[in-house]
């Protein structure tokens, strides 16, 4: 419930925002505007204010919206009407209402950046962890608990802003210039080689495929919670115990006690622990759980975590009004462009076509980006506002950006298009669209699956 209400809240927000565009800059510029819905389909709810022309409705189907303007092209007008029609406004007016839609959702993306920028953006330090062995990483000789500061000349002040501008310098094939400093306040240099990365390579952790991860407080093998009536504490392991091996393997680190145990379900180990100063043994057999087509093993116990460890690695981006502004409008910059380099890479086969979202998924992620917070939540918006601008400027009749395009070839030939160019023109974006709203919903249903 909490992702269908998150959803229908943020398509209905991105759709009225977008629609509103395209109707404000249309009563600009002295065109009709017959009905402004929210959603397609049967009409739920319908207003028409006193003295107005506009029908204000709310329709079943809450997956967008439309803007209906007076247009000969769709009915007869009556004559004194005719200088309210959309099509009889000049080319420039024409594709100034037909922008309008996507512009919204790319301000309404700046204003929601901006606000974050100015309360304060939490995220993780862009400091290192240990570096994978024999990767580009370790070749560009980057060192565990480095500080990345700047990529590219570009200053970096999250562990999320490092993905980010490695994911665009990737998909440019470029080199990553990183420069990090290290806790005595030493400057390091790297090149780092992003051409090893494959297309398949992206659709996944990229980063930890350059060798990159982040840093993380060592965490201890020291029981710090045991789940009632699990493997662990029916073989008698207690909080604060610490196991020194698994079957003679030596362990460290949490980390290596949990690989230990996922790799070894319904299979007796043996515990070796201290418990306050004294050190005996426990035999247990991992519970078998399936994850995916793997079975692996738990024994329902949680790590003792030290919190001011892991606190400290926390940091919050922040900005003054007009520093937050001018962030917001790189960040929508960014975003936008990174979004058509990633669909570009898709139509040329260099990119999965994996990455196509659909309703499912935006569903998913508004109601766990819901669930994290507002912070998440607003990102989330910001994120999609910029999916469906950038969208709706591609040429692809029926969308804004074809109209666009009819638009520009009649400022250039002095004269519209052929009702025959239309239509053709109309089948074709059916096509596409439908052809790319089919490979969202399986992508969509494959994730669930």
């Amino acid at each position: 419930m909490t992702s269908l209400f998150a959803f229908i809240g943020a398509i209905a927000l991105l759709v009225v925002i977008h629609e509103f565009g395209h109707y404000w800059v249309a009563r600009k510029c002295g065109v009709k505007v017959l009905r402004f819905s929210v959603g397609f389909g049967t009409v739920l709810y319908s207003k028409r204010f006193a003295g107005g022309d506009t029908e204000w409705v709310i329709s079943a189907i809450p997956l967008g919206g439309y803007v209906k303007m007076l247009d000969e092209r769709e009915g007869s007008v009556p004559e004194q009407d005719l200088p309210f029609a959309f099509n009889r406004k000049p080319v420039l007016q024409r594709m100034a209402i037909v922008v309008a839609g996507p512009i919204a959702n790319l301000l309404l993306a700046i204003v929601l950046y901006a606000t974050l920028f100015i309360y304060g953006v939490p995220g993780l330090k862009p400091v290192l962890g240990e570096v994978i062995s024999a990767s580009p990483a370790a070749h560009a000789r980057m060192v565990a608990q480095e500080t990345i500061t700047h990529i590219n000349g570009q200053a970096i002040q999250s562990w999320e802003q490092v993905r980010w501008v490695l994911l665009d310098v990737a998909l440019q094939r470029a080199e990553a210039r990183i420069e990090g400093q290290t806790g005595q306040g030493e400057t390091l240099n790297h090149v780092l080689d992003m051409s090893v990365l494959a297309p398949a390579d992206l659709d996944g952790d990229f980063l930890r495929k350059l060798g990159l991860q982040p840093y993380q407080p060592l965490v201890l093998p020291v029981i710090g919670k045991l789940i009632p009536g699990g493997v662990a504490e029916r073989a008698g392991l207690q909080v604060a115990d610490q196991v020194l091996s698994v079957d003679g393997r030596e362990v460290a680190r949490w980390e290596e006690l949990v690989e230990v145990v996922r790799s070894n379900p319904e299979k007796t180990l043996r515990f070796d622990i201290a418990r306050a100063g004294n050190f005996m043994s426990i035999n247990l057999a991992p519970e078998a759980s399936n994850e995916g087509e793997k079975t692996i093993g738990k024994i329902g116990a949680a790590p003792q975590i030290d919190k001011s460890k892991f606190e400290a690695m926390l940091t919050e981006v922040r900005y003054a009004p007009l520093a937050a502004l001018q962030q917001a409008l790189s960040k929508t910059w960014d975003t936008s462009a990174l979004s058509l380099k990633m669909m570009g890479k898709m139509i040329m086969g260099e990119m999965s076509l994996k990455n196509l979202s659909g309703p499912i998924t935006i569903a998913d992620y508004a109601g766990q980006s819901a669930q994290v917070g507002v912070i998440a939540y607003i990102s989330f918006l910001a994120l999609i506002s910029i999916s469906i601008g950038v969208l709706n400027l591609l040429p692809i009749p029926l969308l804004d950006g074809g109209h666009l395009l009819y638009y520009l070839i009649e400022l250039i030939k002095g004269s519209p298009v052929s009702e025959k160019m239309w239509e053709v023109g109309q089948k074709i974006g059916i096509t596409l669209l439908l052809t790319m709203m089919v490979l969202a919903i399986y992508n969509d249903i494959s994730r669930l699956l």
